[in-house]
């Protein structure tokens, strides 16, 4: 959903920054990440390594605001729609997922930056993962990834931590009673697992790996929301309300540890 005025075009700009990202001609305007010194050099350099389908920086504004470049095409925005739960799209993310930390190996990163914690590896990495590949920072065209938006969460990490936090979103690696909330009905995650990891080019081992991770990046993201509602986060109260409080959380904890095998059979076979 847009929105046309004096000072530009209001994009969606997910939950953290809803209402405050604005699009003028070719250059979106957005709260700056406090990491934004660091970031926008690490972008730049993505471009000399010729991974292109992210925003490039173009200023840091005064006021503490970012301007990027504005790349055209669709978004996916919950409920999410048919066209982006396809095989063929997700086979894509994985496959964009996959340039991407193939161009970020390159990329050395600076340990001296702030990243955020919040949804990063614990095990720690050389490589800036994403982080954050929700339908909502994919830029589509014609049903396929092009582009990868909004960087904030962007933290060292090993690409499996990547890998999996991009299946909690996109299989989705829910229990089906809240995947159904979002999603198109009658997805098969673990078809849906092994279409993401075929998509990326996911190795044997880490293909055995991967549900074991992906149960990790479920107690990070339940810990990230936990600490959003303790601070009174007014957002996320609301969500947590709306999609079934904790008991949903405690539901998708137990399947996905009910059905860790048949995702690692699903993977490996």
């Amino acid at each position: 959903m847009t929105a046309e005025g004096a000072e530009g075009e209001s994009l969606a700009g997910g939950m953290v920054n809803a209402g405050a990202v604005v699009r003028r001609g070719a250059v979106v305007e957005r709260p700056a990440p406090r990491n934004a010194r660091a970031l926008h050099p690490y972008l730049l350099a993505l471009r000399e390594h010729g991974f292109d389908a992210a925003p490039a920086p173009v200023a840091l504004t005064g006021d503490g605001r970012e301007q990027l470049t504005f790349i055209p095409g669709d978004v996916a925005l919950p409920p999410f729609p048919d066209w982006a739960m396809t095989e063929a799209a997700l086979a894509s993310v994985g496959s964009l997922l996959r340039r991407l930390h193939e161009a970020g190996a390159a990329v050395p990163v600076d340990t001296r930056a702030d990243w955020p914690r919040d949804l990063a590896d614990p095990a720690g990495g050389t490589l800036l993962c994403h982080n954050d590949v929700c339908p909502e920072n994919v830029v589509f065209r014609d049903g396929r990834a092009v582009a990868l938006i909004d960087f904030d969460m962007a933290a060292p990490g090993r690409p499996l931590w990547d890998v999996a936090m991009t299946a909690r979103y996109w299989v989705p690696m829910l229990d089906p009673a809240a995947a159904a909330a979002l999603h198109p009905a009658g997805l098969d995650a673990p078809t849906r697992l092994r279409v993401l990891a075929d998509g990326y080019g996911l190795s044997p081992q880490d293909r055995a790996e991967l549900p074991g991770v992906i149960e990790q990046a479920t107690e990070v993201c339940r810990a990230f929301v936990t600490h959003r509602v303790a601070d009174g986060d007014p957002l996320y109260l609301r969500s947590l309300a709306e999609r079934g409080g904790w008991a949903r959380w405690d539901r998708t904890q137990t399947w996905l540890a009910d059905h860790r095998e048949t995702f690692r059979t699903a993977l490996l076979s």
